[in-house]
């Protein structure tokens, strides 16, 4: 029991060295011809100048942050706050790196078919998942082997509470920022090329097009990367803090062997989904056929093996660290907690699958829509989106429930930490037990629309692009399927970080009223409730203003180059300033909404911690289905478009394929910028109220 944090940093290791492996694996593949080369390294500056410059104005954040830290908590949880963002930071710019290495290789892998193009796709994909999956446990792992084993400092696991701010602040700024970048470019291009120029996506002609395939790097991987460490690192500490915060009320009279338990527990599930999703990343393998049922099949073999792999573990792991001991009524509650957790987060991916894949009803309906016009794709997606949250809603509650009733059937309480309670800790950690293999094939996707974008700017033969759109399309509902996850994990961290918030601020001397017939509670409420909303038109705004400039840009290049807009040999676009557009304004753009997440908790709870309690219950709940909202609606906007570009209504060029594209433009924010920041959004002020409960209080 005492070797488990030991064996869950050696398992991130191994995950570290197969993300090594699959490196050097995609690197040897060959990256094509000179002009795809060529592309491959354009896309690749572009990427890198991004994220240096992000960085280095995050930087700067996470330094005012660090010194509030360790002036009024501690030097030491600083310290781990500077951990947990170093690291996110790396995990996402090691995963945009070999995106952008993967994508030019898996375009020449398509010219021979999708049995060698997937694989190439996914393996990129692959390194981020477990350089993402590796970093976040080796990390956590080593702040609470250093922090709370070795040196056994004061307030251990408010500074172990700390590394998981740290990833938070990277993840959210990362994923604001390089959110208004790629759809900055993308609308620019779309609107610009598709509509207005009627050029095909990813021509060579029009100037976003760079700017738009290094939008993917930037906003997709690098952004995705940091979202997801943030998220797997939370899920992880939410079940540790929850016990820690509780052993100072009561639960000290508990046993050792009880306590270490129940902290060791989530990190044993941690280390069987890192050994499982690695076994589970060698199953997948690409087929002869570009049907994407088939591509889907292939692609999500690795996932399914290392899911059944994860749940025969959790019953052993239950069995062994509960069975013997007569503080637990029955350990396989603890099982039926983790195990509710991983199939209703497998269950909101298949409902994100459901509502924007073109092989279901709502997208074909929304396709059909594009008859009369933009406006009623508009109307489609906006109900599609809708009607998504009632189902995921749905589902929460019934894993909130199963996860409930597990953890009571394992106990009722230990001192004052409530059986139920753990049980949906433990849940969330369920959710994101095989976050290697999950971010693998989320980060497969922008690879694969790489891939796309280069045939299409290389004129290579037809008959590539029809391989890279199959891997592109699918790609979209694997994106939807991570976020599933990623949102579904977010609602059920969110929550045991707020029971232990609770703690904190009863540990500090104070107390927590969550009656909403107090006025204080009731005004948090409304004004949590309306934050989501705020933050998602201020980055709504962002990109609609970004992407003005780059729509003028483009417009005057096509308008100032002699030859540009007909394809005259030798006459090329200014892809740099397309490139220099969208980097100047989203990291103008991500100040504002990314501070608010942490200003805002941190005023509201130097006044009044109930008016706090009351803000992060409100927006808990409108940021879960806000989050859900958006990101379908503009998965199946997006996946109706490219069902009418394989012929369907009239095809490419026609004015349903117009109608569809300006549904696409809208969805594009909606999916890739507002809808995923929700989930951090979330955590981020949770997890901010916790880290400072004790000066709240004080």
């Amino acid at each position: 029991m005492d070797a488990i944090p030991y064996l869950a940093g050696a398992s991130a290791l191994l995950g570290l060295l197969l993300a090594g492996f699959f490196f050097n694996n995609v690197k040897a593949a060959s990256p094509g011809d000179e002009r795809m080369t060529f592309l491959m390294t354009e896309i690749q500056k572009g990427a890198r100048a991004f994220l240096k410059k992000e960085y280095s104005w995050v930087s700067v954040f996470v330094v005012i942050m660090a010194i509030l830290i360790a002036a009024l908590i501690a030097p030491a949880a600083a310290v781990t706050y500077i951990v947990g963002a170093v690291l996110s930071a790396l995990a996402g710019y090691v995963g945009m790196t070999v995106a952008t290495m993967a994508n030019a290789r898996t375009t020449e892998a398509a010219k021979d078919g999708p049995a060698r193009a997937l694989p190439i796709a996914f393996r990129g994909g692959a390194v981020m998942g477990f350089s993402v999956a590796g970093l976040a446990l080796l990390g956590l792992m080593a702040v609470y082997v250093v922090f709370v084993l070795a040196l056994e400092v004061d307030d251990a696991f408010e500074v172990v509470t700390a590394y998981g701010l740290g990833a938070s602040s990277i993840a959210l700024f990362s994923r604001v920022g390089g959110g208004i970048y790629t759809k900055a470019a993308d609308v620019g291009a779309d609107l610009v090329g598709k509509v207005e120029a009627g050029i095909p996506e990813d021509d060579p002609r029009n100037p976003a097009t760079i700017a738009d395939n290094v939008g993917d790097n930037v906003g997709d991987v690098a952004g995705m990367g940091a979202d997801l460490f943030e998220s797997y690192a939370g899920s992880i500490l939410a079940p540790i803090s929850l016990v820690a915060f509780a052993l100072g009320l009561g639960a000290e009279h508990a046993s050792a062997t009880t306590n270490i338990s129940l902290l060791s527990f989530p990190m044993a599930i941690a280390l069987a989904g890192m050994v499982a999703s690695i076994i589970g990343s060698f199953l997948v393998k690409g087929g002869s056929s570009t049907d994407t049922k088939a591509l889907s099949r292939a692609l999500h073999m690795g996932t399914n093996v290392a899911m059944g792999l994860t749940v025969v573990a959790t019953l052993g792991i239950a069995a062994w660290l509960f069975g013997d001991n007569d503080a637990f009524d029955n350990p396989m509650g603890l099982a039926i907690s983790v195990i509710g957790g991983l199939l209703v987060g497998w269950a909101l991916g298949k409902t994100a699958e459901y509502y924007t894949s073109d092989h279901f009803g709502p997208v074909k309906k929304i396709a059909g829509q594009t008859e009369t016009g933009p406006a009623t794709t508009i109307l489609g997606g906006v109900s599609a989106g809708m009607v998504s949250v009632a189902a995921s809603v749905g589902l929460l509650a019934i894993g909130v429930g199963v996860a409930y009733w597990g953890g009571e059937m394992a106990f009722d309480s230990i001192g004052a930490l409530d059986g139920g309670i753990y049980g949906i800790a433990v849940a969330a950690i369920g959710m994101l037990a095989t976050t290697g293999v999950v971010v693998s094939v989320d980060a497969y996707g922008p690879i694969a629309d790489n891939a796309g974008g280069i045939a299409e700017m290389a004129e290579l033969d037809p008959s590539v692009r029809e391989v890279t759109d199959a891997l592109d399309s699918l790609g979209n509902t694997t994106a939807a399927v991570a976020k599933g996850f990623a949102v579904g994990s977010a609602a059920l961290t969110a929550l045991a970080l707020f029971k232990s918030f609770e703690f904190a601020v009863a540990q500090a001397g104070g107390s927590l009223s969550l009656n909403v017939g107090e006025v204080e509670v009731f005004i948090g409420l409304f004004l949590g409730a309306m934050l989501p909303f705020l933050f998602a038109a201020l980055t709504i705004d962002a990109v609609g203003r970004a992407a003005q400039e780059m729509i003028e840009e483009v417009r005057r290049q096509f308008r100032e180059i002699p030859g540009l807009r007909e394809g005259q040999a030798g006459v090329n676009p200014d892809s740099a300033r397309c490139v220099a557009i969208s980097t100047a304004a989203s990291l103008k753009e991500m100040l504002v909404p990314g501070a608010l997440a942490v200003v805002v908790p941190l005023v509201l709870g130097f006044i009044s911690v109930n008016t706090l309690g009351g803000f992060l219950a409100g927006a808990l709940v409108a940021g879960f289905c806000l989050a859900i909202f958006m990101a379908n609606a503009g998965g199946a906007w997006d996946n109706a478009k490219k069902y009418i570009e394989t012929g369907a209504h009239g095809g490419k060029g026609s004015e349903c394929h117009k109608a569809a594209v300006v549904g696409d433009t809208v969805g594009d924010p909606f999916k890739d910028t507002s809808g995923p920041a929700m989930n951090i959004l979330i955590k981020v002020m949770t997890i901010v109220s916790l880290v400072f409960a004790s000066a709240f209080v004080g």
